[in-house]
């Protein structure tokens, strides 16, 4: 019997813990996801069309085959009507009485594109007006144990603008009115995408449960002041602000190994704590040291009432960042020094490219879709990135990578290219709210270089607002005072710029706007963070948006449409010369007339690769007078002929592949001195510590014929460049013109080749070239293929190309000369066969792109 009331005392204890006391059995916080299956439905009609959530109305109809392929031939023209209707978005879903039982729950949305109206069980709850803010609202009171409906009305944000435009128009270089909408700028159309006006819930939506409190932020800031050690400071805040003490451990691992403990008292909503990290693994960039990263878990807890009176610590919320220790500045210009980065108090070198949106629809862009970029772009050799202004606050996973790869980010916050209403009270305070909801975000990334606050708009900057200008108050009220103060109240440690090119960097655009030539960059200096030159896709990619007969001419009226240069929105009519003709008109400067289509396409490449290297090379040669190298652009949101590097599908084009030779850490490179009749060779260390090795200068005929070959040995400090003896072609045999001479350049560091160049003396369309006579040798090598190149004369700016198949090479668009065979090892996007490998490879070069 004694044994029978023991258990059932400790059976009611149980029962009283997990019912009585349910602040114990429910102690964290909970969520319930509402992504998923929903149903839209278009405003004034009945049809009802199933949705995914995130997502936006333009894939939902995709998906549900109510519109054609916009990305197809000219099919932008038939979707404009989805941005003229309001839509509205419903599901249903279940409560437990458990979740209903806590004493907060409110409805989390990160991301409403971007007039909404939200209705829950048919109560109007909010109205939303800012596609980058994340909104909170306490539902608890509207909610019901079972099922429940959510109602989100998405109204079109077109009459909002023309109304606002009637009223007062803001001048703007891209869609009229887009400045009084907080909505991704490009989503109207730019000189490289389409004009697709998208809405919906893009980012995740939820109920989000709790007691007592929640984290709300974590901010640390660091201490690098003490030798061999960094402090951290840790702020800790909590909401709602509630009586009494609440206490936040604070777990610092390295790893999986825990290197420092410390505990907050958290009183009225805010707690601090500082803690030392000893022997400091410092992150560095890419190309400058590891990246070693810490995390630091918080963990709130407060007082849970047990049974019989006691009181015990349950766990109330908790949070985690990811961290790097380091000091990264950007110092803005001055009178005797060019803008420039600086990490751990190390100047370096920025190179990289200007990124955009991965996709006009952002739901489509996943994490793995980021980590390739980022992957891509650390295999180039590039450090920098700059997150373009005209865009959308990126997902957390392209910031995670960058940390883990050491690409340091330049942010531009979301304002491009056109004026905004900073004369409007409220306009400022929803910039500050989505301000202060992507700061807090995003702050703790250890690649995060500099915040900015817009692109180009320095251009629209007067005495007073006119019918081209805004006012440079205005314009600082917004850029320098709102945003600015944002970023030193939220994130001190971040540098902050108004603007680019506001702060001295270079945006350059004579060669492609100007019709300049590729040598007028040598005219250029400081840290250049935009400047470019277009080329057309490949013909994988030119045909996922082609019929047969659009390929028949880069002038066809489906290759122009998908070139939007001149064009920053649709319904604008192209003025002066189309990018096509622009592309053309370079390429024929430099190269010779392409014989065919596919010629055209990738003569047009090679001529972007050509150009930008140019630029990219005389920078890196000069530092420190010059400081950064950021061409526009690296990525693509649809497929088109673009400045891109990457094409929308994540193909390489000849550029990419150039730049992972010119961003090298250590560079050879020649410079061409026509009249003093010699070719003066350089070679560019960005690394930390000297080097030392062999330069080779190889001279030969186009045929091939050997003239020069001379090999010397070379020392290079730290961080610098050097000049080394020149090679005079006047002295060459008068039988050799200019036109048919190459200098190929080598330099090997302990007996492997680190870095090859080939200078020309005239421009290539110059050059006597004959028929390269070019063969292979493929050999599997476990799921890649390695792919040997040889030539009997020498061939230039040689590509392997795959038919039906997609394929990663370790090196392409590469220079064969007859004295020594070329390795590409190739990746398969999917495993291949020997056979079908052999039947799908293609290898041309630029004599192979020209009539004979």
């Amino acid at each position: 019997m004694r044994y029978r009331i023991v258990a059932i005392v400790v059976a009611l204890t149980v029962f009283l813990i997990s019912t009585a006391t349910p602040g114990l059995a429910r102690a964290e916080l909970a969520r319930l996801d509402l992504g998923g299956a929903w149903q839209v439905v278009r405003e004034g009609t009945t049809e009802v069309i199933p949705a995914t959530v995130p997502g936006c109305i333009h894939t939902d109809l995709l998906a549900a085959k109510k519109i054609p392929d916009p990305f197809y031939r000219d099919n932008e023209k038939n979707v404009q009507w989805i941005s003229d209707a309001n839509w509205v978005y419903r599901r249903s879903f279940d409560v437990s009485p458990e979740l209903l039982a806590r004493e907060h729950v409110l409805l989390r949305c990160e991301g409403l594109d971007t007039l909404a109206t939200i209705r829950v069980n048919g109560h109007e709850v909010a109205k939303t007006d800012n596609m980058f803010r994340t909104y909170e609202f306490d539902v608890k009171r509207l909610l019901k144990a079972g099922k429940n409906e959510i109602e989100i009305r998405f109204a079109s944000v077109l009459p909002v603008m023309r109304a606002k435009e009637k009223e007062r128009k803001l001048p703007t270089w891209a869609y009229p009115g887009a400045g009084y909408v907080r909505k991704e700028p490009c989503n109207f159309g730019w000189d490289w995408g389409p004009t697709l006006i998208t809405c919906g819930i893009w980012r995740n939506i939820g109920l989000v449960a709790f007691d007592t409190a929640r984290i709300t932020d974590v901010a640390i800031t660091q201490d690098h002041s003490q030798k061999g050690k960094v402090k951290l400071k840790i702020d800790v805040e909590v909401e709602p602000k509630v009586a009494g003490a609440l206490k936040a451990v604070v777990e610092v691992y390295f790893g999986k190994d825990r290197v420092q403990l410390g505990a907050i008292d958290v009183v009225q909503g805010h707690g601090r704590d500082e803690i030392v990290i000893n022997d400091p693994k410092l992150w560095w960039p890419a190309g400058m040291g590891e990246r070693p990263l810490y995390t630091i878990d918080v963990t709130l807890q407060g007082p849970t009432f047990l049974c019989f009176g006691m009181r015990g610590e349950g766990v109330i919320d908790s949070a985690t960042r990811r961290i790097g220790l380091r000091t990264l500045r950007a110092i803005e210009q001055t009178k005797d020094a060019p803008m420039h980065f600086e990490v751990n108090g190390v100047p370096f070198f920025a190179k990289g490219a200007n990124w955009i949106p991965a996709d006009c629809f952002a739901n489509r862009v996943s994490k793995e879709i980021l980590h390739r970029y980022v992957d891509d772009a650390a295999e180039c050799n590039m450090n920098c990135l700059r997150l373009w202004g005209g865009g959308y606050y990126e997902d957390d996973a392209l910031y995670d990578a960058c940390d883990e790869r050491g690409i340091c980010l330049w942010v531009d916050m979301k304002f491009g290219c056109s004026t905004y209403p900073a004369f409007d009270p409220k306009f400022l305070e929803n910039v500050k709210q989505e301000a202060d909801d992507n700061i807090r975000r995003l702050r703790h990334h250890p690649s995060i270089a500099v915040f900015c606050g817009n692109n180009e708009i320095m251009y629209f900057r007067g005495d007073k607002w006119t019918s081209d200008k805004m006012s440079s108050a205005d314009y600082y009220k917004l850029f320098r005072d709102t945003l600015g103060g944002e970023v030193r109240r939220l994130a001190p440690q971040i540098d902050y710029v108004t603007g680019s090119p506001d702060c001295g960097d270079v945006h350059f655009w004579d060669v492609w706007h100007g019709g300049k030539p590729f040598e007028v960059y040598r005219n250029i200096h400081g840290f250049v963070s935009e400047f470019g030159f277009q080329s057309f896709p490949e013909p994988k990619t030119v045909k996922t948006f082609t019929e047969p007969g659009d390929r028949d001419s880069v002038y066809s009226h489906v290759m122009k449409y998908h070139e939007r240069s001149n064009r920053m929105y649709m319904d604008v009519k192209e003025d002066g010369k189309i990018g096509t003709d622009k592309i053309m008109q370079i390429v024929k400067k430099y190269f010779r007339e392409p014989k065919d289509f596919d010629s055209a396409l990738r003569l047009s490449q090679i001529t972007q690769a050509y150009g930008i290297q140019y630029g990219a090379e005389g920078w890196r040669r000069e530092m420190p007078r010059s400081m950064g190298c950021v061409y526009w652009q690296y990525n693509d949101c649809w497929p088109c002929s673009s400045w891109a590097s990457v094409d929308y599908f994540g193909r390489w084009k000849a550029l990419q592949y150039a730049a992972k030779r010119f961003y090298a850490p250590v560079l050879v490179s020649g410079v061409v001195d026509a009249k003093a009749g010699r070719v003066d060779t350089y070679i560019t260390n960005d690394l930390q510590n000297p080097i030392s090795g062999k330069l080779r200068v190889h001279v030969t005929t186009a045929s091939g014929m050997g003239i020069v070959n001379g090999w010397e040995n070379v020392n290079v400090p730290a961080a610098s460049t050097v000049r080394f003896p020149e090679y005079n072609f006047k002295n060459a045999p008068k039988t050799q013109k200019a036109s048919d001479l190459l200098v190929w350049l080598k330099l090997e560091m302990g007996g492997k080749t680190v870095s090859e160049n080939l200078v020309t003396l005239v421009y290539p369309r110059e050059l006597d070239l004959v028929d390269p006579r070019l063969d292979t040798t493929v050999v599997d090598q476990g799921g890649d293929f390695r792919v040997t190149l040889t030539a009997a004369h020498p061939a230039l700016w040689t590509w392997l190309s795959f038919d039906g198949i997609d394929a990663r090479c370790s090196q392409n668009f590469v220079h064969v000369s007859p004295a020594e065979p070329v390795e590409i090892i190739v990746h398969p996007a999917v495993p291949v066969a020997h056979e079908d490998f052999m039947r799908a490879l293609q290898v041309r070069s630029l004599y192979d792109t020209y009539k004979h």
